[in-house]
């Protein structure tokens, strides 16, 4: 059957009217532009990797520090970059259809050495074959006293309560009992009325006053006086919630100051 030219005519007019047409048999993607800077000093960074992530695909920074990723696709982009000596930076972008965008990216020389401490660690973690990477921890050796102060250093451990030594006090120059007390906290002392001054805990009630223990022994008549030459080592407790159990009872309530002195104990003669 021939066909009519109406026909003809209506065939050619969808041919070149009706059909989408593509460019390079592709739609037109978005278009992302960057720079990527080091933010501690504003230089360019040549060399950086771009990654776009659900793709796979990947561009290379120029000299400038410049990059142009085109074709990609609408919606939400994600992007990561890096560069050596530099952490990763992501980016994440919204790109509608066709549209071009301008982003800088900065990524920060400073934190790389961090970011490369904790990428060690991390892999070394994962590879059983690899030594753990700890970080370093400064330890101070606290020095002993001697078998005498045994029970000083036991409690010194729990850290429960304030522990003064012989060095400490000769390093600070501490010219009394009640100049170590001003250190501490949760002791305060109190001068006036005649009496000279005398240390008190700020939680104990008025005109309470601590019980004092001289080389193990209850001494509330030469503690408070005690030369601060003839102590070698102190322990003050300021409440009932510190001082140990074997003081417990021994007014607690009002805190208890232990004084080691050098000389010790006087030694019970035989017979």
């Amino acid at each position: 059957m021939a066909m009519t030219n109406g026909r003809r005519i209506l065939l050619l007019f969808l041919a070149h009217w009706g059909l989408p047409k593509e460019i390079g048999g592709q739609q037109p993607g978005a278009r992302l532009n960057g720079v990527v800077i080091d933010k501690s000093t504003g230089a360019p960074v040549a060399e950086a990797v771009v990654v776009e992530l659900s793709g796979g695909r990947s561009v290379i920074t120029d000299s400038t520090g410049a990059f142009r990723f085109d074709r990609l696709p609408m919606g939400i982009v994600r992007v990561i970059v890096r560069a050596k000596g530099f952490p990763s930076e992501p980016l994440i972008v919204a790109l509608a259809r066709s549209e071009v965008m301008d982003r800088r990216v900065e990524l920060d020389s400073s934190a790389a050495g961090i970011a490369s401490k904790v990428a060690a660690a991390t892999s070394s973690r994962m590879d059983p074959r690899a030594g753990q990477v700890l970080p370093k921890v400064s330890v101070e050796a606290t020095p002993s006293l001697g078998p005498r102060f045994a029970n000083f250093e036991r409690r010194r451990a729990t850290g429960a309560g304030h522990y003064v030594t012989r060095e400490e006090i000769e390093k600070n120059g501490f010219s009394s009992l009640q100049d170590i007390a001003r250190t501490m906290r949760g002791v305060t002392v109190e001068c006036g009325g005649g009496l000279g001054c005398f240390i008190r805990m700020v939680r104990a009630p008025m005109r309470c006053l601590p019980e004092y223990i001289v080389d193990d022994n209850v001494d509330n008549s030469f503690g408070p006086g005690i030369p601060v030459r003839d102590i070698e080592a102190l322990e003050v407790y300021t409440g009932p919630t510190d001082v140990p159990g074997e003081y417990a009872g021994r007014n607690a309530g009002c805190g208890v100051v232990v004084i080691w002195t050098r000389s010790g104990p006087a030694k019970r003669r035989k017979g």
